[in-house]
This record gives C-alpha cells, structure tokens and sequence, in this order.
C-alpha cells in the first residue's frame, strides 16, 4: 500500500508536466489558428512624401501576374471600407485574400511558410505568392510559376500581424506610372538600387492582415 502511495507521488511531475504540454500545445495551435484563414492586406505608409496619403489605408490587389497596392478614395475614412467601396478597388485588380500554406519541400521550420491568395472567387482559385528573383516584383501564379523564385518563408508578426518575408518587413511600392503603384521587396536591403531607375518614385510601406469577415455557416478551421 505504502509503496502504491510513494509510486503515486513519483508520478505526479510527469502527469503535471504531460498535462502543461498538452495546455501549451492547444493555446498554441488556438494562437495560431488566424494563419490558414484569409485575410486582405492593409497598407501603412509613413513617408513623407504627400504621395503616402494616396495608398496610406489602400489594400494589396491581384493583376496581371503581379500585386498592386490600390490608392484610397479620398472621401472615405482610414481604414478602406472594403464592403462599401468593393466596386472602386475591383477596378484595380482582384482583391488579395491570402493564407499561409506549406510550401512543397521547403526546409524553413518555424521561420515560416508558403503563401497563397485567391485569384478568382467564381470558380475559387488560389496561386502563390513569390518574389521575382531577378526584379524583385511581388508576384503570383501557379507552383511552375513560381519555382526557381523566392518563395519564402513567409511569416508575421504575433502581436498586430504586419507580413513579413525571410524574417523581416522590407516591402516597397513603385510608382510605375502615375497613380499604379506595384509591390516590391527589397530582398538586397538598398532600397532597390540596381533594381529601379531613378526616375522612378518608391516608397516603404508595411502591410498587415486584416481577415475577413466569418460568415454565418463559414468553418473555422
């Protein structure tokens, strides 16, 4: 009896210890839940330049193979009223509703994951999301698209949800012509100097996700 007592009291650390684990796991996994849903991108822009107010509160759209950032309607508060406006900024592009997802055979670990976004909603059609290896365009197609590019990890960040690539926020927009504004990340740190000429206005920006609205029957994964 005695010596049932004692292997009792032995066992409780490891019961203990097992129990925290498992409470640790689900708070982890309840935390990180908001990954696998879609979510827009909302810009911040903070340059000083008067042509941050243009897209300071746009959002990231899909076209022609590339991501644009949307200027904001100038009679409408920050941030975009994406619902009411929804006619206005699919004129730009399809709207970017993205997730994390693993990306085949990648090796990146806790860093981060593959990125995709839908391309079309009627039928529903996802692509990923990469950066052009050579100019540094944020861009999106299909995995043969894709290969051979900068593909990951993507990530963010686990209080506000800024989007991050390969550990960190260097997102730039270029003014290609006047008022299109093209995604960028300036994968050497130089502000794309070898990349864009000078004729050419860029400005930094940090995009964030802004999931979209659950609807009433929508599964939560």
């Amino acid at each position: 009896m005695v010596l049932g007592i004692l292997t009792s009291i032995a066992a409780c650390p490891a019961i203990i210890g097992t129990t925290e684990a498992v409470r640790s796991g689900q708070k982890q996994n309840a935390r990180e839940r908001h990954r696998s849903r879609k979510a827009n991108l909302v810009v911040s822009c903070q340059d000083p330049s008067r042509k941050a107010r243009d897209v300071h509160g746009g959002t990231v759209v899909l076209r022609d193979n590339k991501l644009f950032v949307t200027t904001v309607n100038p009679k409408s508060k920050f941030p975009e009223d994406y619902e009411n406006d929804s006619e206005r900024i699919q004129g730009f592009g399809h709207l970017f509703a993205g997730y994390f997802f693993p990306y085949p055979e990648s090796k990146w670990g806790r860093r981060g994951e593959g990125y995709v976004s839908t391309v079309t909603d009627d039928p529903p059609q996802l692509n990923w999301i990469y950066v052009d290896k050579d100019t540094y365009e944020v861009k999106y197609g299909l995995r043969k698209d894709a290969e051979g590019h900068l593909t990951g990890p993507w990530n963010v960040t686990p209080i506000d949800r800024r989007l991050n690539f390969d550990g960190w926020e260097g997102f730039i927009i270029v003014e290609e012509t006047e008022g299109v504004w093209a995604l960028y990340f300036d994968v050497d740190d130089d502000g794309l100097e070898t990349k864009v000429g000078l004729d050419k206005r860029i400005m930094e920006i940090e995009l964030t996700r802004r999931e979209l609205r659950m609807m009433k029957g929508d599964c939560i994964i």
